[in-house]
């Protein structure tokens, strides 16, 4: 029996608990999720998380019941009768061909399955109600909040509460309570939702990771460029953005009777770069980097901490090269991107190659073909596992997804790296080949890193806020115990300078400075007292062992650590 399959079920046997509960309730959908399911239901009077102990009670009755899942093929005409009194099912009922339904006891929803054959097959103590929330009918604000219950079912209590453990960690390691723990960054309703402000230390960590990225990006032949943060309208008309990704943009700004829009990518940007000038086929590949900073309207219910903003930056570039050094392009910028994030500590990841969306979409369906072809000759050269996103490309082109995993097993996408034969053609992209003619360039579009808000988050999350050495904002914190020491501590403090240190010489115990250092994360801690003093060594704490080095051999272990970004 499939997760998905019995989850699907479960949301049915929710239903029908609903409706034995709440007479003239209104259905939504109820589809299963990653980890769960969920219902949603247009109720009389609210409930609240209050009631779910209520509603999983005539749940496990009724699973107890051992009733059949049955499943009838009816008419567009039979549908709206039996559905006359649920407005939500009249609206699904309007875009259907072929209508499925499933009867539960005196319960019938409108649905395609699959099903498992009875409630007997889910286990009572494997399935939870989780939480109430609010959710807007067919995920348009300018429809109905309905209610929406969240629940989750396993195969049995073992892995339920497994699940709940990993729920537990997961909050643990939340990455906006960590952020305002360690003061890394922050979110102000005055400001706007969705547009976060970086304190000291979370804009020290930003620097490392594009100090990181300048450094790999000038090693790798790439060009650091600067672009606006705003564009006539007409820009994004000639590129095809105003047309099909209209609805992540914002609305124009009226200029001296032009119309400017907060840009959404950097593609145009660049394109405007390599158009600037005549190029020939020896100054390719040229390859544009740029830490761009854009602006996608995403709705308010959506926004989540740093993995999902409305202003954000992003490690972007683009490769201009010709047919010919495609498939070595494509094949360095995916060894590149795999590399940068086993620096960061991810070694566990899935990658996907997206292809070509039925809707929304431009270009040939040759342009197509040979854009994907070149991906995967890329993943079946570097030897890669990976699966087949069926429609899952830009408007534009193809791409390669390459999703972590982080300490919990979640995945995240971060990378991607997209094929684009069309932008070089709506903006007449051209280069002298070796007889002189002008050919069309190809792009690629690649985002290594991708949103570093997003990234960061997942960096956050993956540590627990307990950063590797070299990406700490604080790598030491110098603690004399009384102030006898001081001179001494403020001594070792200027010799550890060149790295993140602090000195701590508040008035308070020795016990609470450690207790505090430890509660933000700070990766060693170096206690000086007479002992210290006498044997010329430091007392230097990490990850709870201590060890007494002199500080040239600490300086050493440091730079090792660093180096090799343990």
């Amino acid at each position: 029996m499939k997760l998905e399959t019995l989850r699907h079920s479960t949301a049915h046997v929710l239903a029908h608990a609903v409706q034995n509960l709440y007479p003239n309730v209104k259905f939504g959908i109820g589809p299963d999720i990653e980890d769960g399911f969920y219902y949603d239901f247009e109720f009389k009077k609210p409930i609240s998380n209050k009631d779910l102990n209520k509603i999983e009670k005539e749940m496990k009755t009724i699973i107890k019941k051992d009733l059949p899942f049955k499943k009838k093929t009816i008419t567009k005409a039979e549908a709206k009768k039996l559905f006359k009194d649920q407005p939500y099912k009249l609206d699904l009922i309007k875009d259907l061909k072929t209508i499925s339904v499933y009867t539960l006891g005196n319960f019938t929803d409108l649905c395609k399955g699959p099903h498992i054959k009875s409630t007997k097959q889910i286990p009572i103590d494997g399935i939870k109600l989780i939480k109430i929330a609010g959710a807007y009918w067919k995920g348009d604000e300018k429809n109905k909040m309905l209610t929406r219950i969240y629940g989750t079912a396993w195969e049995n209590k073992k892995d339920l509460n497994a699940y709940f453990h990993k729920l537990e960690e997961a909050e643990r390691r939340d990455h906006r309570i960590i952020g305002k723990k360690l003061n890394l960054f922050l979110f102000d309703e005055e400001l706007g939702a969705g547009l976060p402000l970086w304190t000291p230390k979370g804009t020290t960590m930003l620097k490392i990771i594009e100090d990181y990225l300048y450094d790999k990006l000038l090693e790798a032949g790439y060009q650091w460029i600067k672009s606006p943060h705003i564009a006539n309208l007409k820009l994004w008309e000639t590129s095809g953005h105003w047309k099909f990704y209209r609805d992540s943009m914002y609305s124009p700004i009226e200029i001296e009777n032009e119309k400017y829009i907060l840009k959404p990518m950097n593609c145009p940007f660049h394109v405007k770069i390599y158009n600037s000038q005549l190029r020939s086929y020896k100054d390719l590949p040229i390859k544009y980097a740029e830490l761009g900073t854009v602006y996608r309207y995403e709705k308010s219910g959506t926004l989540h901490g740093l993995s999902r903003v409305r202003g954000f930056t992003q490690d972007d570039a683009h490769i201009l090269c010709t047919p010919e050094q495609l498939e070595d392009e494509l094949y360095k910028t995916t060894k590149l991107g795999l590399k940068m994030l086993k620096d960061f500590g991810f070694k566990d990841y899935e990658i996907y190659l997206s292809t070509k969306p039925k809707t929304k979409c431009i270009g040939s369906d040759k342009v197509w073909k040979d854009a994907t072809k070149a991906l995967k000759n890329t993943l079946d050269k570097l030897k890669l596992d990976y699966k087949e996103d069926k429609g899952g490309g830009a408007f534009y082109g193809p791409k390669i997804d390459i999703k972590i995993k982080d300490f919990l097993g979640r995945d995240w996408q971060c990378t991607t790296i997209q094929v684009d034969f069309n932008l070089p053609e709506r903006f007449e992209m051209k280069y002298i080949d070796k007889n002189g003619e002008k050919q069309t360039i190809i792009m690629v579009h690649r985002a290594l890193l991708g949103s570093i808000e997003r990234f960061f988050a997942v960096l956050i999350e993956h540590y627990a806020g307990a950063f590797p050495l070299w990406l700490s904002p604080v790598q030491i914190h110098v603690i004399p115990i009384t102030d006898k020491q001081k001179k001494y501590a403020e001594e070792t403090y200027n010799q550890l300078k060149k790295y993140r240190t602090e000195l701590i010489d508040q008035n308070e115990s020795l016990s609470k400075k450690i207790r505090n250092a430890e509660s933000v994360k700070i990766p060693y801690i170096v206690v000086i007292g007479d002992k210290e003093i006498k044997s010329k060594k430091l007392n230097i704490r990490h990850k709870g062992k201590t060890q007494d080095l002199t500080i040239n051999k600490f300086i050493e272990q440091l730079n090792t650590e660093i180096e090799k970004k343990r």
